[in-house]
């Protein structure tokens, strides 16, 4: 059978050897009738539609006769609405305002204005430029869910690569192969004392000043930039550092220096971690340690795209 509502189109698809009908739905005979019921005139509808007034009539009539239901109580100076047709001038009425809200969905999801965007980053990033992030991406655009992880830093890269994450936050190293990468945070290293230790009362302290304390250090395995660049500014104070405790989280490090079993040296954004026991002093000729932003060239998730011109 043929529908008998204009505005309801049947079409055929073939599916697993199966007959399907679906109905397409033609919205412009809703917006000529709401037009009409809202102008309450046919030659102002006709106007504010750009037709002409014959054309507007005939659409309206075949409406009316499509659906079996008067609408509309016409006279030659103004247009009445029946019963039925104020009840289908409030349905049309949300009908054609999902249909315009379904468009600018698709349009802000297709922008990278709405949709998900997961984004790892280590612990370091935390006390840096995740927040920040957080709230100015948050503010711009409000309808993309943003899902922040904080993940140890040797497995950012691999999520990134296997789609677990759009992006990550990390320090650079050789694991970035695959990924293009933008650096976002250049900062110094600082030293982390206990608060009990003698030199916690300097205003800053220099490297060759921490020759034979024992220090707590990041595992080659989780930041292998970040060791290195400590080993080296060792190296360059005349000393190797002796190495109690290597631990996988910046947190953790902090936690040990916290009670006094070593010193350690860490990215200054730490500093925000306000541990009670700790006090963070300045590094003369401190080193720079950098953080990335990484992702994949093969993400095509537009939301990503806003976060990097953000970033």
């Amino acid at each position: 059978m043929r529908s008998t509502i204009p505005f309801l189109h049947r079409c055929k698809t073939q599916r697993r050897s199966s007959l399907h009908e679906t109905f397409v739905i033609d919205i412009k005979p809703l917006r000529y009738f709401v037009t009409l019921a809202e102008t309450r005139h046919f030659g102002r509808a006709a106007a504010r539609l750009n037709l002409s007034q014959p054309p507007l009539s005939r659409q309206l009539a075949a409406l009316e006769g499509s659906l079996g239901v008067k609408l509309i109580d016409r006279s030659p100076r103004s247009v009445t609405l029946t019963a039925a047709g104020e009840r289908f001038y409030a349905d049309a009425r949300a009908i054609l305002a999902s249909v315009e809200q379904a468009v600018s969905n698709a349009q802000a999801a297709a922008h990278g204005e709405a949709g998900k965007l997961a984004i790892g980053f280590t612990m370091c990033a935390a006390y840096s430029v995740v927040p920040g992030y957080a709230r100015a991406f948050g503010a711009a655009y409000p309808d993309v869910t943003l899902h922040l992880r904080e993940v140890v830093s040797n497995d950012l890269a691999a999520q990134v690569l296997a789609g677990q994450i759009d992006a990550a936050i990390l320090f650079p190293s050789t694991q970035d192969k695959g990924l293009v990468t933008r650096t976002i945070v250049t900062e110094p290293l600082c030293v982390a004392l206990s608060r009990n230790h003698p030199r916690a009362r300097a205003r800053r302290l220099s490297i060759a000043q921490l020759a034979g304390e024992p220090f707590v250090l990041s595992s080659e395995e989780v930041a292998p930039t970040l060791r290195a660049t400590i080993l080296e500014h060792c190296r360059s104070g005349g000393f190797l550092p002796d190495i109690r405790f290597e631990v996988q989280l910046q947190q953790t490090v902090l936690s040990l220096v916290d009670e006094g079993v070593g010193v350690a040296l860490v990215p200054a954004s730490m500093r925000r971690a306000q541990l009670a026991g700790v006090v963070f002093r300045p590094l003369v000729d401190a080193p720079l340690i950098e953080q990335v932003l990484a992702w994949s060239p093969a993400n095509r998730n537009p939301c990503l795209a806003r976060f990097i011109e953000m970033a």
